[in-house]
């Protein structure tokens, strides 16, 4: 049962995710830290990679996209990619200090409590707000490399938060800078996969729930590239803000729970 529960949890988030821009992961860690199914690290990780795999079927599907702007995608993704090894030296750093796997995933919950609040802020008042249109690769590069950290860093390979900053350092609509997010996740789940392994730090897990997260990431990408085109930008915000209140009452729940 546990199995189930836990592959439709993943195909719902990135499904949802993979349309919103969020990548599904930042769902999975939530849902399934409140459940103790696993270790924080043993989720942190098997979270990344079904996203990743979400990832790669989403941007493969939206290859030909005219949504994908390559002047700004491919820096932004460069950036994450470097971005997400720096996130996850900073868990393993973090966790190493710490000494305490409980500890690690309230702080978790808290940091992405935090990001999420001030993210569905921003969406709700984003009509108020003036946006810039930053069209510097190297820029680009680092802002990029900023959500790259992050998204590791919570093993949630990906958030809410690049949706914010794509919005506002670079105008894009809804559509546009959910697909872009999808980009960086792609390349900054990519780079810290490669390093958990290379620096063997990949934690115990059972390569039954792996097949299945990872099955279920996939079939969420096909899923959401194909509901991406037929749903109107504004039912996209109006899913992507309720998705931020399910993820803000979860985290504050996972907070609690861990640091109790």
């Amino acid at each position: 049962m546990e199995i189930l529960f836990v592959c439709f949890v993943c195909l719902a988030a990135s499904t949802v995710g993979g349309i919103c821009g969020v990548g599904g992961g930042v769902v999975i860690k939530p849902i399934l830290d409140a459940t103790g199914i696993m270790s924080v690290s043993t989720l942190s990780f098997l979270s990344g990679l079904t996203v990743l795999t979400m990832a790669c079927v989403n941007v493969f599907k939206s290859r030909k996209s005219k949504e994908l702007d390559g002047k700004r995608s491919i820096p932004l993704g460069l950036g994450a990619a470097i971005g997400g090894v720096s996130g996850k030296f900073l868990y393993d750093f973090i966790k190493k200090a710490v000494g305490n796997d409980r500890l690690v995933g309230g702080i978790q919950a808290i940091v992405l409590g935090v990001m999420v609040l001030g993210t569905l802020l921003y969406v709700v008042n984003k009509a108020k707000i003036r946006t810039r249109n930053i069209q510097n690769p190297a820029a680009a590069a680092v802002i990029g490399l900023l959500l790259g950290i992050a998204s590791s860093f919570l093993g949630i390979g990906g958030g809410p938060m690049n949706l914010a900053v794509l919005y506002y350092f670079f105008s894009m609509d809804t559509k546009k800078a959910a697909i872009n997010s999808i980009l960086v996740i792609l390349l900054s789940q990519t780079a810290s996969l490669i390093f958990s392994v290379a620096s063997r730090t990949v934690p115990a897990f059972e390569w039954g729930m792996l097949i299945a997260m990872a099955g279920a990431g996939a079939l969420g990408g096909f899923l959401s590239s194909m509901l991406h085109k037929k749903l109107s930008a504004e039912l996209t915000d109006k899913l992507f803000i309720g998705l931020l209140v399910i993820i803000l009452f979860i985290c504050a729940y996972n907070a609690v729970r861990m640091l109790a």
